[in-house]
């Protein structure tokens, strides 16, 4: 059972922890069980269709108790082996919000209930997390958004405040960003020192082993194409938003102006998809008539494809000089400034 303030991300967060229990062989059932909010049930049941996730909603009934009873026996006949409630919120904590999720608690006995907060919040989450778990009683905490500006810091404090462990972290937008919360990786990211085993993970799960070892005997015979650089663009964009990764690689927080627009990884995939075979083997050929058609194609600019262009033969370099040298990508970097860094463009 979900519970939380109206705008904690309570409807997505259903989504999301279904889809993490349906990778791990699980069978969940989503629940419709916000019966005031415009357009709430519908929300649900778009993430479910999103994820092939089956949704339990009576738009006939206010009754919350009668619903969750019928998604009961609902999941019982379809065989669901989890039922996940998606109850409503408000802007601000009342008395009949509380009244109503301490009735279903009490009726259908749910496993667990988890708080679903915005960490973005700061100390606002602390005294929500209080509150709810003082009136309806929590057996754990969600946080979401973590992947905006803060760093973490108030999953400290509702653990303190509440006694109760924080189970889950909402790392994204796309329904795949949750995972596990791991307490020491938290610490590092609030100390600014990266999280390099939840990069890990999410590369053990979003990329495809053997095209990865199939790129790699290719690159080791011929020069990096945009054919390849495409495909691995692809791989890295499974694992979630751009900037959200950057986030946990150790040392990138003292390049404190290095922003990353994941819109600008959608314009290069639109620039590489725009041309020819021929192109996408060889840059040299890219002269002005073909850069103007490809601009077109693509929706973007001359100077965007230059930019780009530019950007990639550095790459193609890079690749070369860790292909002739031993020393690695330590040696290779070793002198690269600040600035050089900061003007660097994916």
């Amino acid at each position: 059972m979900l519970v939380g303030l109206q705008g904690s991300g309570k409807t997505t967060t259903a989504g999301k922890l279904a889809n993490l229990l349906r990778k791990e062989g699980k069978k969940p059932l989503l629940v419709a069980c916000d019966v005031y909010r415009p357009a709430a049930i519908k929300q649900l049941e778009v993430v479910g269709k999103q994820l092939n996730i089956p949704v339990f909603s009576n738009e006939t009934s206010k009754d919350v108790v009668h619903i969750a009873r019928q998604a009961m026996s609902a999941a019982m006949s379809k065989l669901n082996d989890v039922i996940i409630l998606d109850t409503a919120g408000r802007l601000h904590i009342d008395e009949a919000l509380m009244d109503e999720l301490k009735n279903l608690k009490k009726n259908m006995k749910p496993h667990e209930v988890l708080l679903v907060v915005d960490s973005m919040t700061g100390q606002d989450a602390v005294n929500v997390a209080e509150k709810f778990n003082t009136e309806v009683g929590i057996d754990g905490v969600v946080l979401t958004k973590l992947d905006g500006d803060t760093r973490g810091g108030a999953a400290l404090s509702v653990k303190n405040v509440t006694g109760k462990p924080i189970k889950f972290a909402a790392t994204g937008e796309k329904l795949s960003d949750i995972e596990v919360f791991h307490p020491d990786r938290m610490a590092q990211r609030i100390l600014g020192m990266g999280d390099i085993l939840s990069i890990i993970e999410k590369a053990e799960e979003s990329f495809d082993i053997e095209q990865a070892e199939k790129l790699e005997k290719q690159l080791k015979k011929k020069e990096l194409d945009l054919d390849d650089y495409l495909l691995q663009l692809r791989q890295v964009k499974k694992m979630g938003s751009f900037s959200s990764l950057l986030k946990m690689i150790p040392g990138m927080n003292q390049f404190k102006d290095l922003k990353v627009d994941d819109k600008e990884f959608e314009k290069i995939e639109a620039i590489i998809c725009s041309m020819t075979k021929a192109e996408k083997r060889n840059t040299k050929l890219l002269n002005a008539s073909r850069r103007q058609r490809i601009a077109k194609g693509s929706g973007t600019t001359v100077q965007d494809i230059n930019k780009f262009i530019q950007s990639f033969e550095m790459t193609q370099k890079m690749m070369k000089k860790m292909q002739n040298n031993k020393g690695g990508m330590k040696k290779l970097l070793n002198g690269i400034d600040e600035n050089t860094l900061k003007n660097f463009k994916f």
